[in-house]
């Protein structure tokens, strides 16, 4: 009898979570590297997103715009999974290609050990989906990409994420049109990034509630309004992102640290006490296996 590994056990909690109606709104915030996904495992969050915004940023110093690469993004996925173990939800953009680079990278998110995949629908290259100026394939390419996705994995209890750009595009509409269409290629959960009105998440809600599980991505100065749980799960969604939210926060205390520093180095601001950041970095753990 096999005994599932690690990551197996982690897709198949992850996708009980996600599934199971009885349980409330799932929250997550998104990760920018492998030490910020570890302090939210300390904090208690049951899972974590890997937000390709969040790692173009920190990693690169650079806009999401899809340019930074799949081998990359694996790599972050994989020094993520292994610094926790709660389940990883990574971004994939777009596949970072045609249908055969959804299918290589499938298998390298895969083997780095994610629970689930975020597949989008814009073209290459991409951008943030609160950008303006997006582009997305064809509804029949993107229906293609999610298939791929589900071939190339060899776990089916990683979760394929469907997210459609579309609605800034082609309008609310015809964006339903496509997420059923991705529902029905066998995507295991829905995005439909950036509505713009509690109207279109009452569209929303309508058609997908309790046929898939339904995300939001919660993004600070979004084109909507900051929701509550409550309402979010009377819409009917089952897991809410929040992509930027750590990342903006960090990025607040270190430009107002820096500043005070720079004017004054000798400035004594409150930081974690050394042992304490041994303690949250597992220094004993090592010394321990140390032979």
């Amino acid at each position: 009898m096999n005994v599932p590994t690690l990551h197996q056990q982690l897709r198949q909690q992850f996708r009980s979570r996600l599934t199971d109606p009885t349980r409330g709104l799932l929250h997550v915030l998104g990760a920018y590297d492998a030490w910020s996904a570890r302090l939210m495992e300390w904090a208690g969050f049951e899972a974590i997103y890997m937000s390709g915004f969040c790692v173009a940023a920190s990693a690169c110093a650079v806009p999401d715009l899809g340019l930074v690469t799949m081998s990359e993004m694996a790599q972050h996925a994989d020094a993520m999974c292994s610094a926790v173990r709660v389940p990883v939800i990574a971004d994939a953009d777009n596949g970072y290609g045609g249908v055969n680079n959804v299918r290589r990278c499938v298998q390298h998110y895969e083997r780095a050990g994610v629970a689930a995949l975020q597949l989008e629908d814009q073209v290459s290259p991409k951008r943030c989906g609160h950008f303006p100026g997006k582009e997305v394939i064809s509804r029949q390419e993107m229906v293609a990409k999610i298939k791929a996705a589900r071939d190339a994995r060899c776990d089916e209890q990683l979760v394929i994420l469907a997210r459609t750009d579309a609605n800034a595009v082609e309008g609310i509409e015809y964006t339903l049109e496509r997420g059923w269409a991705y529902f029905e290629a066998g995507a295991d959960a829905l995005l439909i990034e950036a509505p713009r009105s509690l109207l279109e998440l009452e569209k929303i809600s309508h058609v997908f509630s309790g046929k898939i599980p339904l995300v939001f991505n919660m993004v600070e100065s979004g084109l909507l309004p900051q929701l509550s749980a409550q309402q979010l799960e009377e819409y009917g969604f089952r897991l809410v992102l929040y992509s930027t939210k750590v990342l903006l926060a960090v990025t607040t205390y270190m430009c107002n640290m820096l500043t005070q520093l720079a004017k004054q180095p000798t400035t004594t601001l409150p930081v974690l006490p050394f042992e304490e950041f041994l303690t949250l970095i597992r220094l004993q753990d090592y010394r321990d296996m140390d032979v």
